[in-house]
């Protein structure tokens, strides 16, 4: 019956406000880059766009480990992606100004690639080496001016709640720029909304980030990228909930 009601309440209430809000945190973010400072409006409404989604669905976060961050320090942040609703988690709780790097077609997304491209988000573009380039490019650029990204190294969200491989990208810039590397784990974005069931009704269920302790670089090279990735890897498992633990392969990596 309260599934029932909670479905309710999204059709009449929630997607309303979504729409609502997603074009006004759009709108907001293409004035304020413009006429201000590009780096407070490219973050700041969309934390505040992200926290008010989770609060209109009554979803609970907790969120451990702020205290292992320095302010001012510039981060490579790595983490599982168990669902759709790591954006808003990650976008309103990790409290940090950082930019995503996020893959070239969510561009696509109305009103929301918009506001990504206005508050220069990095898009991941794998088609051709000058692509390429031009994303790392960006990247390197962003961090050198204290500004942190986050990445799913995954690259896709989970089928099965369950960790799939990483790959070097993130790891390797990181590697380059001698930034430390900071895992995440995320719980309870896969009951949310599961990648199977996308554009379906949301599930309630309780959000938790946890910032594991920065990984700093033990030297420039294959073996410091090796060691970030396996360090990150092992951190981010070792605080999934049990029934998430081990390793399952994505059907898209």
């Amino acid at each position: 019956m309260l599934h029932f009601l909670y479905c309710i309440y999204q059709i009449l209430v929630f997607i309303p406000l979504l729409i609502l809000s997603t074009i006004v945190t759009a709108v907001t973010v293409g004035i304020g880059t413009a006429v201000g400072d590009a780096s407070y409006w490219g973050y700041y409404p969309g934390k505040w766009w992200a926290q008010f989604i989770l609060r209109v669905l009554f979803i609970p976060v907790k969120v451990e480990g702020r205290e292992n961050l320095v302010k001012g320090q510039s981060y490579v942040f790595v983490s599982n992606h168990q669902g759709a609703f790591d954006i808003f988690l990650i976008f309103g709780h990790l409290c940090r100004n950082f930019k995503w790097m996020m893959k070239h077609q969510l561009k696509k997304i109305p009103f929301v690639g918009y506001a990504c491209q206005k508050s220069n988000q990095i898009f991941v573009d794998k088609r051709g080496p000058s692509k390429i380039k031009q994303t790392y490019d960006k990247a390197r650029d962003i961090l050198k001016h204290g500004i942190s990204v986050v990445v799913f190294p995954e690259g896709a969200r989970s089928f099965t709640g369950h960790m799939g491989t990483f790959r070097r990208g993130a790891f390797m810039l990181a590697d380059e720029l001698q930034l430390p590397v900071v895992p995440l784990t995320i719980n309870g974005s896969f009951k949310v909304m599961p990648r199977t069931k996308d554009w379906h009704f949301v599930h309630w269920h309780p959000l938790s980030l946890t910032i594991h302790e920065p990984i700093p670089p033990t030297g420039q090279g294959a073996e410091n990228v090796k060691n970030a990735m396996d360090k990150s890897y092992a951190a981010i498992m070792s605080a999934l909930e049990p029934e998430y633990q081990g390793f399952v392969e994505n059907p898209d990596q």
